[in-house]
């Protein structure tokens, strides 16, 4: 009840006309930002840090919370569009978003995108209300084994739901995997795969991987095929969800924030993990399986309400015990921090007035982004009416200026190149491009704590599985490499009870 009314008072702060235009200001800057690949909500947040010095500091975070919800929508439009991801978050919604637009259903992708951007969170931030201080308990209980199993899950889940065989899958895990060692070693400070380069020391940016196999990749598949057929427009297709639509969405936009908001919470989550494991989760209830990797809207509306609701559960580490768990929470700590204000658990006693402000001003961000979005579904679908040529000039130029963005070296231009290379490739032989780009992002962490639980444990194996959490991980894990050899077990013995019952039947006749 105390949580209802402090929520009551933060919207009498967010609801105010000042705050409203700083919220409105957010979300237009962060949609227009996360269209850019290559510059994610928190290069946006990092970037607009000094134009906030003059502000009052309520004013300032709910500007912050706009772009961060504004750049994660703008990331899945051109993902699903141009299938080049603005951000990591944004990678999943390229996979069945990007074949419904060629398909010339991209308004209806863009519009399930948004209402599951608006539902994923509406009831992120209604959990983050409800739940924070007992998720952010059960955060601090999480360590390095634990971490380890939900990253193993994340390479096993993807890897098996993924192209036409578990071994292409496996095959493109590795190459990410690669890819993400390139750099120092995290523990020991030695060079990895860096061909003695001080600039690839820091390693390879995951913006330009993503945007590398994606955009570049496809580009360069596109121009492959150019000359065998004409590059003709594609449609935009009828801009509404229709009832099929929507009674084959409105299940993954509920499942979606389930998935999305513990993951966002937890240290080391998040939108990645959750985007993935919804995809995967759609695909497996799905009653058109078939449809995947063809343009299953569902593969589109569960990951986007996974993201937007992992991004109100960064908050409730954030807020409650100052732990960053993504890039742009550790952005936002550097605000708090900037106005002479430490997050954590005291700070709801101290600063009601910003906190409770902060947290309405989320579904005020959110209502402002579907009123904005919803209607320009149509709009932003009509770039795809650009002959293809044009379009995919423009998408590589973007894309050259996204990655030069991220760290102002021209060798990142070169990477972006080799990995739109080793893109192009891994279409021509049938490599599922997401598995790459996980293993990517997630295979340093899982490096690292797997190192810190095999030390923690003298070096055993049994320190992986030492607790109740990661052991219930395996054997979800365990569940998922088997469930072919299961199913085809079943319905082998249905085959042979159905034919023995057939005999059975002739014998009698």
């Amino acid at each position: 009840m105390d949580s209802l009314n402090s929520l009551i008072d933060g919207f009498g702060t967010a609801l105010t006309p000042m705050n409203l235009l700083w919220a409105a200001i957010g979300v237009l800057l962060g949609t227009a930002i996360g269209v850019l690949p290559g510059i994610g909500p928190a290069m946006a947040v990092a970037l607009l840090l000094p134009v906030t010095y003059g502000l009052d500091p309520t004013g300032a975070f709910i500007m912050f919370a706009g772009i961060y919800y504004g750049a994660m929508f703008g990331g899945s439009t051109t993902s699903i569009l141009l299938n080049t991801p603005g951000e990591s978050a944004a990678v999943v919604a390229a996979i069945e978003g990007n074949p419904m637009a060629k398909g010339g259903r991209g308004a209806q992708a863009l519009a399930a995108a948004a209402i599951g951007h608006f539902a994923g969170g509406m009831i992120g931030t209604i959990l983050l209300v409800v739940l924070a201080p007992t998720v952010a308990s059960l955060a601090i209980g999480i360590g390095a084994p634990d971490y380890f199993a939900i990253m193993v899950l994340a390479f096993i889940a993807v890897t098996s739901v993924l192209g036409a065989s578990r071994i292409r899958g496996i095959a493109s895990l590795l190459i990410g995997l690669t890819i993400g060692l390139v750099g120092l070693d995290q523990m020991t400070g030695q060079q990895r795969l860096t061909f003695g380069s001080l600039q690839l020391a820091d390693g390879v940016d995951v913006v330009i991987v993503a945007v590398g196999l994606f955009a570049i990749g496809e580009a360069l598949w596109v121009a492959a095929h150019l000359r065998r057929s004409t590059g003709k427009p594609i449609p935009v297709g009828r801009p509404w969800l229709g009832r099929a639509d929507l009674k084959r969405t409105w299940k993954p936009w509920l499942r979606g924030p389930v998935i999305g908001f513990p993951f966002g919470a937890i240290p080391a989550g998040g939108a990645e993990i959750p985007t993935f494991l919804s995809y995967v989760t759609e695909k497996r209830l799905s009653k058109h399986r078939d449809q995947f990797g063809k343009g299953a809207i569902e593969g589109v509306a569960g990951p986007e309400a996974a993201a937007s609701a992992s991004a109100a559960g960064t908050l409730v580490s954030m807020l409650t015990l100052g732990l960053p768990t993504t890039a742009v929470a550790a952005v936002m700590l550097a605000a708090f921090q900037q106005y002479g204000i430490q997050p954590g658990p005291l700070l709801f006693e101290r600063e009601p007035e910003l906190v409770w402000g902060l947290i309405a001003s989320l579904f005020v961000g959110m209502v402002l982004l579907l009123a904005l979005n919803l209607p320009l579904a149509p709009v932003w679908a009509k770039l795809l009416r650009i002959p293809r040529p044009y379009l995919y000039a423009g998408i590589l130029f973007f894309a050259a200026v996204g990655a030069y963005a991220v760290g102002g070296e021209s060798l990142d231009l070169v990477i972006l190149l080799i990995i739109g290379l080793i893109g192009f490739g891994m279409r021509r032989y049938g490599l599922p491009v997401l598995p790459a780009v996980i293993g990517v992002i997630l295979g340093p962490a899982a490096e690292q704590q797997l190192r810190r639980a095999l030390q923690i444990s003298d070096g055993s194996v049994s320190g992986l599985v030492n607790t109740p959490f990661s052991v219930t991980v395996y054997a979800i894990v365990m569940l998922i490499v088997a469930w072919p050899l299961i199913s085809r077990l079943v319905l082998r013995s249905r085959g042979g009870r159905k034919t023995a019952e057939e005999s059975r039947t002739v014998g009698g006749g």
